[in-house]
């Protein structure tokens, strides 16, 4: 059995309003607003992608992913195959596209698109018969521009850390925390790569701070939701 994936049962607009109030006045995401990502719609959504919750030690026993998912432990692994399925399509195209980057965002590129494949293989793998479908994307050109692909592969790679600090002490059964483990600290080193790269002074290294926060599945795939990058 597999599952579908309905972002449209998530609690869009209470996360969004939930997260916004987080991070008033947080402007480092606003390239997505210029770039009109989401189909000109009102970019709440980049709001979200940069929120963090009230404490870097919050608790991970709530914000679990919506049912659609599947139950337990599927529903976590369910949940980061389709963060994981976006990313690897993200980079995919990307690669395809043969984009006039610098050696070190060449070097990146490279990485990441190997790593997410091996992240959605591996999900993938476990789950069987069980895992989610992949959606269909549409990246409105943000993988196709060398400025396009370097910002919002700084946000995806954020969020991605996020979405599994969330989710980690939610599962289980030992064999799947340590595999969350293992790929949220690639996750990780993913964003302070790009953060650099993007930021050479070093400030986006760790954009939040010394700790960072995790992030409820709601404000995730709100966030997911809202760039439009999913669509169907």
């Amino acid at each position: 059995m597999s599952y579908q994936i309905n972002l449209d049962e998530i609690d869009v607009d209470g996360a969004i309003r939930e997260a916004a109030e987080e991070v008033s006045g947080d402007t480092r995401l606003s390239f997505l607003k210029k770039a009109g990502i989401a189909g000109g719609a009102a970019m709440s959504g980049g709001a979200v992608l940069s929120a963090l919750a009230p404490s870097a030690f919050a608790a991970s026993s709530y914000g679990r992913p919506p049912a659609s998912f599947g139950k337990g432990d599927i529903g976590i692994l369910n949940y980061a195959l389709t963060l994981e399925y976006l990313e690897a399509a993200f980079y995919n195209g990307a690669t395809a596209a043969n984009l006039s980057l610098s050696s070190q965002g060449a070097a990146f590129l490279k990485t990441v698109t190997k790593d997410e494949n091996a992240h959605v293989k591996f999900l993938k793998e476990h789950l069987g018969s069980k895992a989610a479908k992949e959606p269909t994307f549409n990246f409105k050109g943000t993988n196709t521009n060398v400025e396009m692909f370097m910002k919002t592969s700084q946000v995806l790679e954020n969020t991605g850390v996020h979405a599994y600090s969330g989710q980690a002490l939610n599962i289980k059964a030992a064999a799947y925390v340590k595999a969350a483990l293992s790929i949220l600290t690639v996750e990780a080193r993913h964003a302070s790569v790009i953060g650099l790269l993007n930021e050479p002074a070093g400030e986006d290294i760790a954009p939040n701070g010394p700790f960072d926060t995790p992030l409820t599945a709601a404000k995730v795939l709100a966030a997911v939701k809202e760039t439009g990058f999913i669509v169907s």
